[in-house]
């Protein structure tokens, strides 16, 4: 299966459709009237879906188990055709397009299993997807010029050349992924006097602050001690995705002190200088938090 484990959970949903074709009218009106042989037809097929969307995983090798939290089963009847409209809610990392695709057919073959006896030429076609939403398809952030971000690593150690950097150049990979434009790089030392500069300078030109580094709880992590008198207002919620998620994966993530902030119309972030929380943090927040930016516009800032 696809490794889902760096997604976060949202509300998702799908709708399907599968049809199902009968040959002549009485076959319609034994339905409707509730005279086919084998039972209600609608109510039987509805059941068999239900049951069929909660074991989706056990029948499509590739299908992730998942919480179904909502399913809902419609009829739309035309003519001699039964449209059945198939929708299935989750509030999960992956979505459920299959499991209402799946749904869907099984109360196909029910209504077909259950109208065999009284006729002979039913079909089933048009299987497909109508709607899925949430995911981050449901959350693009379009803006009429490309988001800009600066990077600063904030490590005494890859500053003296001892190490190399590796968490920067994640969360700078991870920016170009969004379509967010790096316009500048630096490894700084650990200090309060560099990381206040480099903060007031490049938030003028830049939407994105980002540091990696300095955010545990040694003497000599200081970035939240130098971000914090310079923000004009902390956003707790960012602060609070990334130590939640951080925390479902390794349970160390709640001694870091990652911070999120404006000044001016820039987004200031603080984030872990190991690899796997900066890509971490990265994951718990992009790209839905780039919707701030949107917001900013919303209150007459205007986008730099």
């Amino acid at each position: 299966m696809v490794d889902i484990t760096h997604k976060i959970n949202t509300l998702r949903s799908a709708t399907a459709m599968a049809t199902v074709l009968v040959s002549h009218q009485n076959t319609i009106d034994a339905i409707v009237n509730n005279l086919v042989p084998k039972g209600n037809v609608l109510e039987m097929a509805k059941t068999a879906g239900l049951f069929a969307v909660k074991n989706t995983h056990l029948a499509i090798p590739d299908c992730h188990p998942l919480p179904i939290e909502y399913t809902a089963v419609a009829y739309e009847i035309h003519d001699l055709s039964i449209d059945i409209l198939f929708t299935v809610k989750t509030v999960y990392k992956t979505g459920v397009e299959v499991e209402a695709m799946h749904g869907a057919s099984i109360v196909a073959l029910t209504m077909y299993d259950m109208l065999k006896p009284i006729d002979k030429q039913i079909e089933i076609s048009t299987i497909k997807l109508v709607e899925k939403k949430g995911g981050k398809s449901s959350f693009k952030n379009n803006f009429d010029k490309p988001i800009k971000a600066a990077v600063f690593v904030c490590s005494d150690s890859i500053f003296a050349g001892q190490k190399e950097d590796r968490s920067g150049k994640v969360i700078v990979e991870k920016l170009d992924s969004y379509g967010v434009e790096t316009t500048h790089y630096e490894i700084i030392p650990d200090e309060i006097d560099y990381i206040q500069e480099r903060t007031r300078k490049y938030s003028q030109d830049n939407q994105l602050v980002i540091f990696t580094g300095g955010t545990g709880l040694s003497p000599r992590d200081v970035t939240p001690q130098a971000l914090e008198p310079l923000l004009e207002s902390r956003i707790p919620g960012i602060e609070e995705a990334i130590r939640n998620y951080g925390q479902d994966r390794m349970p160390y993530a709640m001694l870091s002190r990652s911070v999120a902030g404006t000044l001016g119309d820039s987004l200031v972030l603080a984030l872990p200088g190991s690899t796997n929380g900066a890509k971490e943090s990265m994951d718990a927040i992009f790209p839905h938090v780039l919707h701030i930016f949107h917001i900013f516009k919303g209150t007459n800032h205007d986008a730099k």
